[in-house]
């Protein structure tokens, strides 16, 4: 359902013409030479930052922690872990930040905390305790087991045995991860005044970590098995989550999190929220209660690499999209594969036009602008739970959380010491300042890419078409006002035909993925191409 008409201009907020840039900050820089990433080191980069055209930064968990899953097991949710700095060196950053005309996100993690929090130190201490019921503890069930089927999703179950009180409780990831109870009216207030602590600091908004999980159905009944699971798949595959995550009630807390953030103005909450496309709009609200401003659309890290898939996939998710609504897209993250692993060296070029002409808010993950592909791991330096846990999945994170190489100096420029995980094999050719002094590399695509987006109303807020395109192309149009823009991009290893609409011709190339050439009816082999089109006189 496509936006009905109203008078006059809308006025566009900064996100929809914006583009977010996710920071894990044990891996961007380390200043203090301890060989991770902490907050100075991020304010010592910002330069690049702005000169690359980005809009805003999401930073990773920076909270205390003890770092059980790398600070999504959160210790304070007011507070610096000391491992990034401290509140002075976050107002610092933050000031910078907004000096440099950009914004700051910060993760905000609802579903759960660490074991070590004070509120489920207090839970743990006695069923009497006051905050008790902060978090989900049930009986055995009749034969001792835990109260239901539940699988984490780190494997095994999601139930963990506290012997000093004889009862289970619930833990959707790891069991140093208790999660929340959410149905509990004091445990709301609590994190809302957790929002209002950090916007009150300045903080231009949040990315809300797993939150369609934020509550359990009540009574927390069995999940259904899952009749299509194998032995490749996690072990939480094996059920369907079907009363653990997505419940009703979940949306109510999602609009109160979007009218606290629309009280403090021009705000963002991003709501990482795994699920179909009709399931996921549902997490924009309605026009009279609205919730999240972009639930993540992790489709182009999911979907087969090629024009026909790719092409379903963006008809299916533009539909699905409220007309109040704004379309986001996202390519990498911490917990994904590199976008170059998957696709490769020349489609990681295509795949980084498609992000940045899409119609939405696109995310860019660090280091996906200079092509990071398979980094190789030996055992002994893998870090991450997920893959300890179920190893031989190949799930592991580890692979897209190593460090920035900035430079062909000891330790790419990254840390005086050695980091926390390996560098890329090929880092001291594949670094930032390598890829900056080279005219054609994927950073140099990178920054001309944004520069469009910032000089092109159509790429940034325009109207999106499919247009008929040959096998392995992608092609579409993007419309403001009288500018018409074509994309095209050859997913293939072969020359393709170009057809541009009817009574049209090419105006300019504003961008290629491969060096200059002169224009004619072709698409060389992996090549994409941004056309200003004018009709034909």
């Amino acid at each position: 359902m496509r936006k009905p008409m109203c008078e006059g201009p809308r006025r566009v907020p900064w996100w929809e013409h914006g583009v977010i840039y996710q920071i894990y900050p044990r891996s961007f820089q380390d200043s203090d030479a301890d060989g991770v990433g902490d907050l100075a080191g991020i304010e010592s980069r910002l330069d690049y930052l702005a000169e690359l055209g980005i809009d805003a930064i999401w930073l990773s968990p920076i909270y205390p922690s003890p770092m059980a899953d790398f600070g999504y097991d959160i210790a304070d949710y007011c507070e610096i872990d000391p491992m990034f700095g401290d509140l002075a060196g976050f107002d610092r950053l933050l000031a910078a930040v907004h000096g440099r005309g950009l914004r700051l996100l910060l993760d905000f993690v609802p579903n759960h905390s660490s074991d070590q929090h004070p509120w489920f130190v207090e839970s743990r201490s006695s069923r009497e305790n006051v905050k008790r019921d902060w978090y989900i503890w049930r009986d055995p069930a009749p034969d001792e087991g835990p109260p239901n089927n539940w699988i984490s999703d780190f494997g095994g179950s999601s139930w963990q045995w506290d012997e000093s009180t004889g009862q289970y409780y619930l833990h959707a990831f790891l069991k140093s991860q208790p999660d929340l109870n959410w149905r509990k009216p004091e445990v709301r207030e609590a994190m809302m005044a957790v929002l209002r602590f950090w916007f009150d600091r300045g903080v231009d908004g949040f990315r809300i970590d797993v939150l369609w999980h934020i509550i359990k159905a009540e009574g927390l009944p069995d999940n259904p098995i899952n009749a299509y699971w194998t032995p490749d798949r996690t072990q939480r595959d094996r059920l369907i989550q079907l009363y653990s995550t997505d419940q009703p009630e979940a949306h109510a807390i999602s609009a109160e999190f979007r009218a606290l953030a629309d009280s403090y103005g021009d705000r963002l909450l991003i709501g990482e929220i795994c699920l179909p496309n009709d399931r996921l709009a549902r997490w924009y609200g309605t026009p009279d209660r609205l919730q999240v401003h972009l639930p993540f659309n992790f489709q182009l890290i999911e979907n087969a690499w090629d024009a026909a898939s790719l092409r379903r996939t963006i008809v299916a998710y533009e539909e699905s999209v409220p007309w109040f609504g704004w379309p986001n897209w996202v390519i990498g993250s911490h917990d994904a594969p590199r976008i170059a692993a998957r696709v490769g060296e020349a489609q990681a070029r295509i795949a980084a036009m498609l992000l940045l002409t899409l119609r939405g808010t696109p995310t860019l993950y660090q280091g996906d602008e200079i092509g990071i592909g398979e980094v190789q791991i030996a055992p002994d330096r893998m870090r991450d739970p997920q893959h300890l846990r179920q190893p031989g999945l190949g799930i592991g994170r580890d692979r897209s959380r190593t460090p920035i190489p900035w430079d062909e100096s000891a330790n790419a420029g990254f840390s005086t010491v050695d980091p926390w995980l390996p560098l890329n094999q090929d880092w001291q050719s594949r670094n930032v300042a390598a890829q900056d002094r080279s005219s054609n590399s994927l950073l140099c695509l990178y920054r001309s890419l944004l520069t469009l987006r910032r000089s092109h109303d159509a790429l940034a807020i325009g109207d999106f078409t499919l247009v008929d395109a040959a096998d392995e192309v992608l092609a579409y149009q993007r419309r403001h006002t009288d500018e018409c823009l074509m994309i095209a991009l050859n997913l293939g290893d072969k020359t393709r035909p170009l057809t541009l609409p009817t009574d049209t011709c090419v105006a300019e190339v504003l961008c290629s993925t491969l060096a200059e050439r002169p224009m004619d009816d072709t698409l060389a082999p992996n090549e994409g191409v941004v056309l200003r089109l004018r009709e034909k006189r």
